[in-house]
């Protein structure tokens, strides 16, 4: 399997355990909120929105084109500290972030 091939089925896996999780039914954010200049557009986006409305879709887009993968991924802190801070119960925390522990695992190690 390529690197493309996995990341594809690490990002479903991410799909799946954001539906799984309750954190995946969200309107878009407006045009506006993707011009953000601050990491995850925290200022003007939700985690979730971000991970559903620029994180998977940058990184499918890489995949459909079989690009380079960037030099280095650490987004699971991130998640991490998010759902701390929203009191998401442990087992959904822990899930979310294996799930995007493994995507930054095969981004930055290839």
């Amino acid at each position: 399997m390529t690197v493309h091939e996995e990341l594809d089925v690490a990002l479903r896996r991410l799909e799946a355990t954001m539906k799984a999780t309750n954190m995946w039914r969200m309107s878009a954010p407006d045009t506006e909120a993707f011009e953000s200049q601050q990491p995850f557009c925290i200022d003007t986006m939700a985690l979730p929105q971000w991970l559903r409305f620029v994180f998977i879709a940058r990184l499918d887009a890489l995949i459909e084109a079989e690009a380079p993968m960037p030099e280095k991924c650490d987004v699971a802190p991130a998640v991490a500290a998010y759902l701390i801070q929203e009191g998401a119960r442990t087992q959904d925390r822990l899930l979310m972030c294996k799930a995007v522990e493994e995507i930054d695992r095969l981004v930055t190690e290839n």
